[in-house]
């Protein structure tokens, strides 16, 4: 249900109707008033909050019209049962709802109409349709947004006017709702006629298409970002985005699934999302050279078809996991790795990627995060504690929370001399399994009672005045930035969006210095030694790496994230496979202290934070680092533009090629057709009739 509230919500309107029946069979005006009310702030109630029951009783030959319809007819057993056969406010009733339910067909169609004819046939961002196509505003939303619940909720003036009438025996009154009734309905489908006609009407997809061909012929992009997937996936491409932007090419993103790009972060680069393949495989893509691509999808067809472009894999992450030895990797010009470790996954693998294939470029994504300068003067250590998420199996080795996260957290929290405990679980925490979720439950009682503990002992020091200041700061920068990015596209429908979709640069530009400042402000809002449990978006997982001094987490992307820091780190053996063997099977894990589900192990990971010097594993690191993700110099971004212009370079030099080829071909057929009844030899004399 969601919560307390739905749960009782669907109660109330799932029992209104037998209460409904029964009111009406006795028969009792004021029983039945009060249960059509229930079931009617129930049904609203459900549908504002998009409950899953709803959904579920339209599968079931439930659904919104078959409900109201029922309690209209409930309402005329009501009138029957009350002796109003003979009378004409029964007739009424009947034609009323027969007429009401008239309207329902063209209402449902014309609305319908509207919301395919505004539909786009390619969807865009950041591309300039408005100067080449007029795209009409949309109808007001209020005529669209939750249109079949609206319009059959007009029946409610035809039922509170039949019940006033039943029980004051006054006809007049049950007409005069049935009139209103009528009346808002037909007007409702007179309001939507305007917007299926005329220069309301969005140009078509011809037109649509054309447009976007002329806009890429002016803009002539270089670099494609090529994705397609759930909208569960949107942060596969949306980690690519600020490279994107850094690219010293022109860039541009293709989209083929709408969820995508309505789950897409904001960006400056171009997008156009192209549901159709028959679309896209039309579109001008002629200076394209380099198509990058974050994930092995059928979809990823309509886009290798074209020779003219060299195709990269470049995946969405870097870890031991089967996806980063995809044999469909096959396919691609090029596999594109952060560093050593992932040339050699796929030499393991043996699944047809040739070495010569891959180009190891680093990890752009992971630039925000800072190096370890050991703890700073003063301030005493803080460790991460970011456990993954218990997966969709019961696998004791896919999180620590459920064995050793109270362990964890309560050696870190005694810990003598103290540290800090920062914990932040994966946001998919507790969602599939009842023990996680009341496993990180107690962590989380632990932390607070910790922080609390701590913020009572006259050792640790508070500057109110600092931190009233840092909260004032947050408050002033989330007050602006609710103004910056508060509108978006809510309220615009597809086409609006794509017509106005074009990012102002400045306020975007503001946004990410109002973010980074916030950042600040948070970390100094509260005590550099206090505890802290982190949920939600913000702070983001790599601002908790850049304050932390260690870390302890689960076989997870997370880790080798971590790694670019530099800074000791501890991964849980839940499945208690043994170091070794832990060791041998995740490479990440090569360079860590390696904890059992007692986590007696932590004093290794807290002696190397408090004495950088003595840590027995800190050249270990180092070297692991490079082997995953590269080395330091040249950037990675550095790194990831010059493979971007060596693959460019050679896709030109194949087309330049491919093109003189063909010249050759051609200018050879013309020459052979140029004299009837010749023909050219290889050596270009003629050879053939009337060489005597």
């Amino acid at each position: 249900m969601g919560s307390a509230a739905e749960l009782a919500a669907a109660v109330l309107m799932v029992a209104g109707f037998p209460a409904l029946m029964l009111a009406a069979l006795v028969p009792s005006v004021p029983a039945f008033a009060a249960a059509a009310a229930v079931t009617y702030l129930a049904d609203h109630y459900l549908h504002r909050k998009g409950s899953y029951l709803i959904n579920r009783l339209g599968k079931v030959r439930a659904g919104l019209s078959i409900r109201f319809l029922i309690r209209e007819l409930l309402l005329i057993l009501l009138l029957a049962r009350l002796s109003y056969a003979d009378n004409l406010i029964y007739y009424g009733a009947i034609a009323c709802f027969i007429a009401f339910y008239g309207l329902q067909a063209p209402h449902g169609a014309l609305v319908q109409l509207i919301r395919n004819r505004r539909r786009m046939p390619v969807a865009t961002r950041n591309v300039d349709l408005k100067s080449r196509i007029r795209i009409p505003d949309a109808p007001p939303r209020k005529l669209l947004h939750r249109s079949a619940e609206k319009m059959l909720h007009l029946d409610l003036f035809a039922v509170v006017g039949i019940l006033l009438a039943a029980q004051v025996k006054s006809a007049l009154i049950g007409f005069i709702g049935i009139g209103v009734t009528v009346a808002l309905a037909t007007l409702y489908v007179l309001a939507l006629m305007p917007y299926v006609r005329g220069k309301k009407i969005p140009p078509n997809a011809e037109r649509v298409l054309a447009a976007v061909d002329d806009w890429l012929g002016e803009y002539k992009p270089e670099t494609v970002l090529y994705f397609s997937g759930s909208k569960d996936s949107a942060y596969q491409v949306n980690m690519w985005l600020d490279t994107m932007e850094k690219l010293d090419s022109k860039p541009l993103i293709i989209l083929r699934e709408r969820a995508i790009l309505n789950n897409l972060a904001p960006t400056t680069v171009p997008v156009i999302c192209v549901p159709g393949g028959v679309h896209l495989m039309n579109m001008d893509l002629s200076t394209v050279r380099v198509a990058l691509y974050a994930a092995n999808v059928g979809k990823n067809i309509h886009m290798l078809r074209v020779p003219t472009i060299k195709h990269v894999f470049i995946g969405h992450g870097d870890s031991d996991k089967l996806a980063s030895v995809n044999p469909f990797s096959k396919v691609y010009d090029e596999v594109w790795t952060a560093g050593r470790a992932g040339r050699d996954r796929y030499a393991i693998a043996d699944v047809g990627v040739r070495d010569e294939d891959i180009v190891e470029v680093g990890r752009p994504q992971l630039a925000p995060i800072q190096t370890w300068q050991g703890v700073p003067e003063g301030r005493i250590p803080t460790v991460l504690y970011a456990p993954t998420w218990e997966g969709w199996d019961d696998n004791p080795g896919n999180t620590s929370i459920l064995l050793a996260g109270e362990n964890i957290v309560r050696k870190l929290v005694t810990a003598d001399p103290p540290v800090r405990v920062l914990y932040k679980p994966h946001p998919f925490t507790g969602t599939r399994s009842k023990e996680a979720k009341a496993a990180h439950q107690r962590i989380t009682a632990l932390v607070q009672k910790a922080a609390a503990e701590r913020a009572a002992d006259s050792r640790f020091v508070t500057d109110s005045a600092a931190q009233a200041q840092a909260k004032a700061e947050l408050a002033r920068i989330e007050t602006r930035i609710a103004q910056l990015v508060g509108t978006g596209d809510k309220g615009r429908d597809e086409a609006e969006a794509t017509r106005d979709g074009q990012v102002d640069v400045a306020r975007h530009e503001e946004v990410a210095r109002l973010r980074a400042e916030w950042n600040d402000a948070y970390w100094r809002s509260f005590p550099t030694w206090e505890h802290r449990v982190i949920t939600g978006a913000e702070p983001r997982l790599y601002d908790c790496f850049n304050v932390s001094d260690a870390m302890v987490s689960d076989i997870s992307s997370v880790v080798s994230d971590f790694i670019a820091s530099g800074k000791p780190y501890a991964v849980t053996d839940s499945a208690e496979v043994g170091a070794e063997e832990f060791k041998r099977n995740n490479t990440a894990v090569r360079a860590a202290v390696i904890l059992s589900n007692s986590a007696d192990e932590l004093g290794e990971l807290l002696s190397a934070v408090r004495d950088p010097a003595a840590d027995p594993l800190a050249e270990d690191r180092k070297e692991l680092k490079q082997y995953l993700l590269g080395p330091d110099e040249p950037a990675s971004i550095d790194q990831f533009n010059t493979a971007v212009a060596n693959l460019a370079l050679k896709a030109e030099t194949r087309n330049v090629g491919q093109e003189s080829r063909v010249a050759a071909a051609t200018a050879e057929s013309e020459l052979a057709n140029a004299v009837p009844g010749q023909r050219v030899s290889s050596a270009g004399d003629t050879d053939g009739v009337g060489t005597g």
